[in-house]
Formats: structure tokens, sequence, C-alpha cells
């Protein structure tokens, strides 16, 4: 049985990206990821979707905390008052993956995957934040697990915060059409 896919040749059904790749597909928007503790994973999640290409413009694995800074435009000085695990680091995380790669959304992750704490940050502790054309939403997340899980739902966990953004803006433009 053949997999259906929509204008834009984007399959709607099928991973954790699947459903956030095909709304931007159908709203014409793209998306850039710059990620820390996932080393990639979400990046991979996105372009396992066929016809992504129309969507994902890149991103940016800055595990290192000075390539926050370097290469995703994070400000030194926040980095250096509050480290790379921090909600505020998150969103220019976003907002700098968004700005570098020229995209509509930025999606971001950073935090602790184990297996031992660091800068007196517990195992578990992950933001993910999105930067899109209404502003930026940061999330934590307090994951148990070994460090493949807490990478695993960090991924699952960028994807929904990412999906609730693109929804919520669908759902306001109905609404304000509605009303008119």
């Amino acid at each position: 049985m053949e997999t259906e896919t929509d204008a834009a040749g984007v399959r709607p059904a099928g991973s954790p990206a699947a459903g956030v790749v095909h709304s931007l597909a159908q709203r014409r928007e793209t998306l850039a990821t710059v990620e820390s503790l996932t080393g990639g994973l979400v990046a991979a999640s996105i372009v396992e979707i066929a016809g992504v290409s129309s969507v994902y413009q890149g991103g940016l694995v800055v595990y290192a905390t000075e390539l926050k800074a370097r290469l995703a435009g994070v400000p030194e000085d926040l980095l250096d008052a509050r480290g790379p695990v921090d909600p505020d680091v998150a969103v220019a995380l976003a907002e700098g993956g968004r700005r570098r790669c020229a995209a509509d959304w930025g999606l971001a992750t950073t935090g602790v995957a184990g297996p031992e704490p660091q800068d007196g940050n517990p195992v578990g502790l992950v933001y993910v934040a999105v930067a899109g054309p209404s502003g930026s939403e940061v999330r934590r997340l307090d994951l148990d697990g070994g460090r493949d899980h807490i990478r695993a739902a960090a991924v699952i966990e960028a994807l929904r915060l990412l999906a609730e953004r693109v929804h919520a803006l669908d759902h306001d433009a109905a609404t304000a059409g509605s009303a008119a």
C-alpha cells in the first residue's frame, strides 16, 4: 500500500516529525534546528520525511559551549553567567538557528543527558525551545531514564512544542478568519 503525499510531496504520517513537517509544508514555511544534547537526532528525525527539502533549511549541532556562541549566536555573557543548560540559552539557540539558517522557525535542544550531572544541573534536565513568526517559547523537561531515553524523549518533546506552536497559529488564523 502506498502512502499518499500532499501537494508539496510531504507524507503526513510515519514519524514524530511527520505531522509538523506536513503542517509547515502546507504553510510554505521553513525550519532550522540547533541541537546540543540531542547531537543531530532532531535533524535526523526531520530528514526521514519524504519531501522535507521544501521545509528543512538545515541545522547546527553545537555540543561545545563555545560553539553555541560562535555558530548559533548565543550571547557569550549569557553563557558565562548561566551556562549552556538554561531556558534563555535554549531560546537564544532557537532564535540563532532561525536567523543563521534564514528559516521561519527555529527549534533547539539543550540539557544534560548523563551519565553525570553537568555544572550543578541534574541528569534529565532539558530545555527545548522554538522561535517562530509569533515569538519564542521554551519548555523545561525533567526526564528520567538513561542517556538514550533522555535524548529520544527530548527529540519528541521538541517536535511536540513546535507542533503546538504551528497549530496555535493555524487556530488563531482560523479564528480571525471566521470573525471577519
